[in-house]
């Protein structure tokens, strides 16, 4: 069991949302023990913990809000914290949606790296799963199971020449989160791109924040960093929405075309399950609730 962790010190970025188009500054900074993970809309104000209780959308990318006031698009930066297991953090922004820099969570994560991670003097619960927990949504499927470690196998399966069907099996560490996850980036379908934005979405999209697939193959000047680069920003995308329940799960998650929706889904399953896994601690024997 390890300590919980928060930044060092600050960290800023800005850029355009990927959805709304609105730009947006947005400030990182070291929280207390226990604390979790805390959104604040700095223009409206309001404050939105990082919960699956949280979430009021799952359409194309992750919205967590309350009380009305939203922020899009937050599944890069949950998965770059979690990824460098940072437990306690507050996140500012300016605006109803995270920047998507360069859709993937290489530069939030090469941030705090230069920032510093701070270790914190109480030790970091974590949930180990002892019994199977599944979940079948239409196509995409999504389980865990006990298993003495971190992690992920994940599976996507398109109708398209360049992508196909990958699979990714990874040990989730902070290591291999940095260098087999974290670079990897967003991508869409040009066929799709008038049905998001006659939908309001994709207004911030760009050639510079996602790989864009034609019927012949990547249409702008993306050059692949990894073969598998589309089932690893899966990976991506489902860890920071694993982060929503607030603890490191210790287990073995599969999941088979698997999107926000199923996960957010799966994640409310968890919860249901509570005699499947357990929440250790050296300050409690047995299981207690996640959130007040």
């Amino acid at each position: 069991m390890r300590s919980q962790r928060t930044l060092q010190q600050e960290i800023t970025f800005k850029g355009i949302g990927l959805h709304t188009g609105r730009h947006a500054t947005v400030c990182v900074k070291p929280a207390p023990r226990d604390s979790g993970v805390v959104f604040i809309r700095k223009d409206k104000p309001a404050v939105i913990k990082a919960t699956v209780h949280s979430v009021t959308d799952t359409a194309f990318a992750t919205t967590i809000g309350y009380n009305g006031a939203k922020i899009r698009t937050v599944e890069h930066i949950l998965a770059a914290l979690a990824g460098l297991g940072i437990d306690n953090a507050v996140i500012e922004v300016n605006g109803p949606e995270i920047p998507i820099l360069d859709g993937s969570s290489i530069g939030l994560t090469e941030l705090i790296l230069k920032g510093g991670i701070a270790k914190q003097g109480k030790k970091k619960p974590f949930i180990r799963v002892t019994h199977p927990i599944a979940l079948s949504d239409g196509n995409a499927e999504i389980a865990v199971l006990p298993h003495d470690g971190r992690k992920i196998t994940y599976r996507i399966q398109f109708q398209h020449h360049l992508l196909g069907e990958q699979q990714m099996s990874l040990d989730l560490s902070e290591e291999s989160f940095v260098m087999e996850i974290a670079p990897a980036r967003t991508f869409g379908f040009l066929k799709d791109v008038e049905y998001l934005k006659s939908r309001g979405l994709a207004r911030g999209g760009s050639p510079d924040n996602a790989i864009i697939l034609g019927d012949s193959g990547i249409i702008n000047a993306a050059v692949l960093r990894f073969e598998d680069e589309f089932v690893r920003h899966k990976i991506l995308d489902l860890i920071g929405d694993l982060s929503l329940l607030g603890y490191p799960i210790y287990g073995h998650i599969i999941a088979n075309k698997s999107g926000h929706t199923t996960n957010i889904k799966f994640l409310k399953k968890f919860f249901s399950c509570p005699d499947h896994w357990e929440l250790e601690s050296e300050a409690v024997s047995q299981p207690v609730p996640l959130y007040s």
